[in-house]
């Protein structure tokens, strides 16, 4: 509930008195470990902030010299106690944050504190182990409120006695409590717009009749069922989020309201009309007994007619992921000509329909992954189905092919996800025409395309012409670079992202010098042993080299055009050589490069591994040892035999010297002149 601190924020911190750093009128004393407020700061403090300290009670005159003060805030001290006196002169306070505190202790006469705020607009309680008698207590005299928090307490029941008076109130945060029962708690609050009763443990919610109220908060409850009132009242509801809990049925809402976002995701939730063996439950009901007192009320709802009661028609966004959804009841999308964003993913789905009677022409962004998908079906003749789609998100499904001509009818389509589909491309030059596929060829608007673990076997045919794809993501396809890579040549001007994961990618395979726009390039988990020198002249800003058989990067990795444009540079889990590693020294020095997995690469030595950047000094002269010059070795291991051959020779020549000329004159016969 953090109020912004307005203009002028271009004024420099300035140390004041007390330790506390003041620009304009805002004073900051955060983290100082004081005890007490200063008594030192300027008089016209407006805001002060005092969290994360240890005050234990504010007293009567703690604030007697700052009476323009309008925001004060003691989150995270020790504070038990404040004084009834302690906002005498305080009566321009607008905001009190009061969060992480130990208030249950004695909250009766910070009860009486709190009443002496005729200005008061925000006030936060959370996290001072209240409960909902206490809540009561020090709320009761607010009648200027408008946003209140009493989140991550210990309130277990609401009823009416607990915010009476509040009716100014337009925020009322209750997340992060014990709630499991609430009664008439807010029917006096007619101002309220925002409730959050988040992380609690409702189990239900029925006859919610808050015409009011514009954003809804019960996420992460226990909540099974979900009824509004039967009335043709306007409800003023914009946000409804019910998801992470035990829905079993679609809500029962408002007949009329002005509804955009529903939240439903993670739930327990399905329909009924059909079931996956085929059974129709067209007639089923489901009786509501609701008991109020000495009175009963049995309520009978058909467990999807109910929609029909329901205006839809400003709905744009619908969550429904993670439930058990089988298939949607005839015309439930039809009641949703607003809608832009839907989201079906992770259900049960094995088939879905498109139809002229469920346009949804406005449609941007369409979520069917994670599900059972084994036909996409678009009804023949059809008109423009989904004409502003943008996003269509089909991965993980069992589909073999898409509908021909869909994408004639989504003329905006930007980004398709078939990872995780047994399909394949059209055409296929070597294979039967007969054969699913699915034709992507002159679709324009497609920029982004995710055709990862789909078993894909070479692309041979030209796939991709006529398109204009700037991310394509080819990961975990084993056999994709198999065959003609003719393909790549439709994409040198636009393509700037690929991914060739897992790919079996060799330093000879692929040819990247030509994709001149290429800006990000993931060859992770592939077979690489040498640095593939096509990338050199690219002017890559990301390159992912991980899981490869490197045993060394070019000793100008950081000089050629690569280098000087790359900024993330990913290198770990390779073989790296301890005594090659000059490579790593000059990546170190290269400007502007990051290597954000750089402690996770090591190099090898013998059976070691070895972080580069620190080896021991006997590796380092082992290296030496291996990378010297072999020819200076060698004269440096010859030299010694060399002498000790030499200097043998002389001393037996001296020895031997006259024995060798008596010989010589023996043997030439000739006498010697004296």
């Amino acid at each position: 509930l953090a109020v912004g601190w307005g203009s002028g924020m271009d004024a420099a911190w300035a140390p004041s008195p007390g330790g506390c750093e003041l620009v304009q009128s805002i004073m900051d004393c955060t983290g100082r470990w004081l005890s007490s407020i200063p008594g030192n700061l300027r008089g016209d403090t407006k805001e002060l902030f005092l969290d994360d300290n240890t005050i234990q009670v504010l007293g009567n005159a703690s604030l007697l010299l700052y009476p323009q003060l309008w925001h004060l805030s003691l989150t995270r001290n020790r504070l038990e106690l404040i004084e009834p006196g302690a906002f005498l002169s305080s009566h321009g306070l607008q905001v009190l944050s009061l969060t992480d505190n130990l208030l249950f202790t004695k909250y009766s006469l910070t009860a009486a504190a709190l009443s002496a705020l005729p200005a008061l607009r925000t006030l936060d309680l959370a996290g001072n182990q209240l409960t909902e008698d206490m809540v009561s207590v020090l709320v009761s005299n607010l009648s200027s409120l408008e946003s209140l928090s009493v989140a991550r307490n210990i309130i277990m029941r609401l009823d009416s006695s607990v915010f009476t008076n509040l009716t100014q109130l337009l925020e009322l945060n209750l997340e992060k409590n014990y709630i499991f029962e609430i009664d008439s708690a807010f029917e006096g609050l007619q101002s309220l717009q925002r409730l959050n009763i988040a992380y609690n443990y409702l189990p239900c919610l029925v006859g919610f009749g808050l015409t009011q109220l514009r954003v809804l908060n019960v996420s992460n409850n226990v909540i099974e069922w979900f009824l509004t009132l039967e009335t043709d009242d306007l409800f003023e509801l914009e946000v409804l989020d019910l998801s992470h809990n035990r829905l079993l049925f679609f809500p029962v809402l408002p007949r009329q309201s002005k509804l955009h976002s529903l939240l439903l995701q993670d739930n327990r939730m399905s329909f009924y009309q059909r079931l996956p063996n085929g059974t129709s439950l067209a007639n089923v009901t489901v009786q509501f007994l609701i008991i109020d007192g000495n009175a009963t009320n049995i309520t009978t709802v058909r467990l999807w007619d109910e929609l029909c009661h329901s205006n839809l028609s400003s709905l744009r966004l619908l969550d429904m992921s993670q439930n058990q959804v089988w298939g949607l009841p005839d015309d439930f999308l039809a009641q949703m000509p607003s809608l832009t964003h839907l989201k079906l993913n992770q259900n049960c789905l094995e088939a879905f329909h498109l139809s002229e009677e469920d346009p949804l022409a406005m449609l941007t962004e369409l979520d069917l992954s994670q599900n059972q998908l084994v036909e996409l079906g678009v009804k023949v003749g059809a008109g423009d189905i989904l004409p502003n789609l943008q996003l269509f998100n089909l991965s993980t499904n069992k589909l073999q092919a898409l509908p021909p001509g869909i994408f004639t009818r989504t003329r905006k389509i930007t980004t398709l996800d078939l990872s995780r589909n047994r399909v394949d491309l059209c055409p296929q030059p070597d294979k039967a025409e007969s054969l699913p596929c699915v034709d992507i060829r002159g679709v324009e608007t497609l920029t982004h395309l995710s055709l990862a673990g789909c078993g894909l076997q070479g692309l041979g045919g030209r796939p991709f012409q006529g398109t204009l794809l700037m991310h394509l993501d080819l990961s975990d396809n084993c056999q994709v670079l198999s065959g003609d890579l003719g393909w790549l040549q439709d994409l040198v001007l636009t393509l700037q992202v690929l991914s060739l994961r897992n790919t079996s990618l060799s330093s000879t395979t692929v040819d990247f010098s030509a994709l001149n726009s290429l800006v990000h390039l993931d060859l992770s988990r592939n077979s690489l042993s040498a640095f593939p020198s096509s990338l050199g002249s690219l002017r890559l800003r990301s390159l992912d080299l991980r899981d490869n058989c490197l045993p060394a990067l070019p000793l100008d990795v950081a000089r050629v055009p690569l280098g000087t444009s790359l900024r993330e540079l990913y290198l770990s889990r390779n073989p790296y050589n301890c005594c090659t590693l000059g490579w790593w020294d000059t990546l170190q020095q290269a400007e502007g490069l990051r290597v954000p997995d750089g402690r996770e690469v090591t190099c090898s030595h013998g059976s070691r591994a070895l972080s580069p950047g620190a080896l021991p000094e006997p590796v380092l002269q082992s290296c030496r040892w291996q990378t010297a010059d072999l020819a200076l070795l060698y004269l440096v291991l010859a030299l010694p035999t060399c002498l000790t051959l030499l200097v043998a020779f002389v001393v037996i020549f001296l020895m031997l010297k006259e024995k060798l000329l008596k010989m010589v004159k023996t043997r030439c016969g000739v006498s010697s002149p004296y």
